[in-house]
């Protein structure tokens, strides 16, 4: 789906979670799969050189490419990593639940993703909208919000704004802060006044919804593009579909995969997640920051979340 539904999934996600997270971690890893693939995907130049993939939803989400990068392991290694160099769980679970989320969702167009590589490169999709990058940014952009893509970004916006707790002052400097000591940092780094931790907090809300109204304002006046919400659609488009298995091949390929999946996580939790989580639960213990917000949880009153300030 679009980054800007990437972008509000992060806030839905911090109001459900029932866990302490950090925020930050959460969005990182709403982007993480896309940061540092999805340029090939439209094309860049670099000077008189262009760079860009042959074929673009095979470079994206396939094997050969980069398709790993959509994929439970993948996403828990980097999370692992993660908590090995910071010692910091909430950033682990952010950046962990935030890049499944994006690996899950992101099954919704017709390509899908290779979700239990390198078990199975068979990419697992929905089929709810094209896959259209192969037309460019503004092709893609186009055929997405003419179809149910749109529609689900809509449906992403409105899941924020039916928990717009989320976006409060209260829930941001007794939730948000107190569990990231990111915020601390950047507000010492940079001298940040509450207000403006709020905004910056905000600030990707609002981008998130500008982009989701431009785009769609762009494909409907402008690019005067068809709308199509058939499953599948838009029909004008060019678009990508998986090739079509016989369904035991389906299930032989998914029960490896998820068998294989499954068991690589729990014995790397086993052999070093559990280390690690124990090392940085320790670390936390011994951390400033995190007994300076030992009481704030109870107190919804305060509003100074840096121990740098008290």
């Amino acid at each position: 789906m679009s980054w800007a539904a990437h972008e509000l999934e992060s806030y839905v996600i911090q109001k459900h979670v029932r866990v302490k997270v950090s925020f930050l971690a959460v969005l990182a890893g709403c982007l993480l799969p896309d940061q540092f693939t999805k340029l090939p995907v439209y094309g860049f130049s670099v000077g008189d050189v262009h760079v860009k993939a042959a074929v673009p939803w095979h470079y994206h989400r396939s094997f050969p490419g980069v398709g790993f990068t959509h994929s439970l392991l993948f996403c828990a290694l980097v999370a692992t990593i993660m908590l090995a160099v910071t010692r910091n769980r909430p950033w682990f679970l952010g950046l962990l639940i935030g890049s499944w989320a994006h690996v899950f969702t992101d099954c919704f167009d017709s390509v899908g993703t290779m979700l239990f590589f390198p078990f199975t490169t068979r990419n697992y999709s929905v089929g709810m909208w094209a896959y259209a990058s192969q037309e460019g940014r503004y092709g893609d952009a186009a055929a997405y919000y003419s179809s149910l893509g749109g529609v689900w970004d809509f449906l992403w916006l409105v899941l924020v704004l039916t928990s717009v707790s989320v976006l409060g002052k209260r829930y941001f400097f007794t939730t948000i802060v107190p569990a990231d000591p990111a915020w601390g940092w950047l507000r010492r780094k940079f001298r940040l006044s509450d207000r403006a931790m709020l905004a910056l907090y905000r600030a990707f809300f609002v981008y998130g919804a500008c982009r989701i109204f431009a785009w769609f304002i762009w494909a409907r006046f402008i690019d005067h593009a068809p709308m199509d919400w058939r499953w599948g659609g838009p029909w004008w488009v060019d678009k990508v579909d998986l090739p079509a298995i016989h369904p035991w091949e389906w299930v032989v390929d998914t029960t490896i995969g998820v068998a294989g999946t499954a068991f690589v996580l729990w014995l790397g939790w086993r052999l070093i997640g559990r280390r690690l989580w124990n090392r940085a639960a320790a670390a936390e213990e011994r951390s400033p920051y995190y007994r300076q917000f030992a009481p704030v949880q109870q107190d919804t009153h305060r509003t100074d979340p840096d121990p740098a300030t008290s």
